[in-house]
């Protein structure tokens, strides 16, 4: 227990990556389970780490593990739990946690067992917390972990803090919203930097981001897809190529009988695979309206910005790059589906979105917002597109 705790008092101590600080005051106290679920690499063992320095410092009641530990091939969790509760340990702050087998199970027996453990565990996005999950059903709180907003981009290169804002607020007074901010700042000088690397908190480290991303990206598909959704490693070459072939034609329609030759699997697991790397916050998908998985998406986005610049050999659209940052901006919190006529977005069922690089030429239509690149300041229905990286 005590290599542990040195462990633990190490990480704690030198943690200095910025925090989602939102996301932490989101977590209901009350809560004696909580599942935190993120992509690889938006930072969710740095987000345990300042938990447990902000709440509890150096406090032995809190104890921070990592569940790729070896220690944990002979020895259970709940035994390690039970030592640590017997010992006064109060939070259990758990790494990794998919790694482990059986972990459900183990958990709903600490959770049983120990009346006054708070378990907080973090968990690749791929894993099904409530859906899935019926061992945990009822017990567990799930929160998902994003990487960083432009919002916060901007306030960690800025040093500001500007607070984020509804998208209905945006809206009605992206105006003067957007002139407060760029009295202070030029978002203009901030944005193309964001949008090349500015998601995954792993651009501050002083290694090469892109060689970085693409690690990441191919430990996403090698680790997190293939060991969740127990598919075969043999077939790990059949993902990254369906990846690749989404990426270069990212945003298109969804060809599944063509990406089903060009793969050599049948539709069905074309499909499969796709609900993988959407679940593992690879790709997003754009329905029509009334429309849903396991129908074949209207559309095929990559998750976000970083993602189209990390394929090197492809030249980065512009137009792509805009569209996969609004939507990838906006889908947290609401719904978005394929537009019509000349709009790519229906957002909330009733907003009509179009995404453009900049202010229309010709008639303006009312029925529509504008997500215009390269502007700062909006009027009416036009609306600077960085605009939208402050909903959160």
């Amino acid at each position: 227990m005590e290599s542990f705790y040195r462990t633990h008092k190490y990480l704690v101590e030198h943690v200095e990556s910025p925090v989602k600080r939102d996301l932490m005051y989101q977590i209901n106290k009350n809560s004696r389970l909580v599942g935190i679920k993120g992509s690889r690499g938006v930072g969710k063992t740095t987000f345990l780490l300042q938990y447990a320095k902000e709440n509890y410092g150096l406090d032995r009641s809190c104890l921070y593990i990592n569940l790729n530990n070896l220690y944990f091939t002979e020895h259970t969790l709940r035994e390690f739990a039970g030592r640590f509760y017997d010992q006064g340990g109060r939070v259990l702050l758990i790494d990794q946690v998919f790694k482990y087998p059986g972990w459900s199970e183990e958990l709903k027996y600490c959770y049983d067992h120990y009346p006054e453990l708070k378990i907080i565990f973090s968990g690749s996005s791929v894993m099904r917390l409530k859906e899935e999950n019926p061992v945990l059903a009822g017990l567990v709180d799930s929160y998902n972990l994003r990487g960083f907003s432009f919002r916060e981009y901007l306030n960690l290169m800025a040093s500001t803090q500007f607070p984020s804002y509804t998208l209905d607020d945006i809206i009605a007074h992206h105006k003067s919203i957007a002139q407060e901010i760029c009295s202070r700042v030029n978002p203009l000088d901030y944005f193309p930097g964001y949008l090349h690397h500015g998601y995954y908190p792993f651009f501050l480290d002083k290694a090469n981001f892109s060689e970085n991303l693409v690690k990441n990206i191919n430990m996403i598909m090698e680790v997190d897809i293939l060991l969740i959704k127990q598919i075969e490693l043999s077939y790990l070459p059949k993902v990254r190529r369906l990846m690749y072939l989404l990426s270069v034609q990212s945003p298109a329609p969804t060809n599944v009988s063509q990406l089903s030759k060009d793969i050599q699997i049948s539709r069905a697991t074309v499909m499969n695979y796709i609900k993988s790397l959407k679940d593992a916050r690879l790709i997003n998908m754009l329905y029509r309206e009334g429309e849903e998985f396991p129908k074949k998406p209207a559309m095929v986005y990559m998750h976000n910005t970083n993602i189209i610049y990390s394929n090197r050999s492809v030249q980065v659209d512009a137009q792509a790059v805009r569209e996969t940052f609004f939507y990838n901006t906006l889908h947290k919190d609401h719904r978005l589906n394929m537009g019509s006529k000349n709009a790519q977005f229906l957002v909330n069922r009733e907003k009509l979105f179009r995404v453009q690089g900049s202010v229309p030429r010709s008639r303006i239509n009312p029925n529509f917002y504008y997500a215009v690149d390269d502007l700062k300041v909006g009027s009416d229905n036009l609306i600077p597109l960085w605009l939208f990286g402050f909903v959160y």
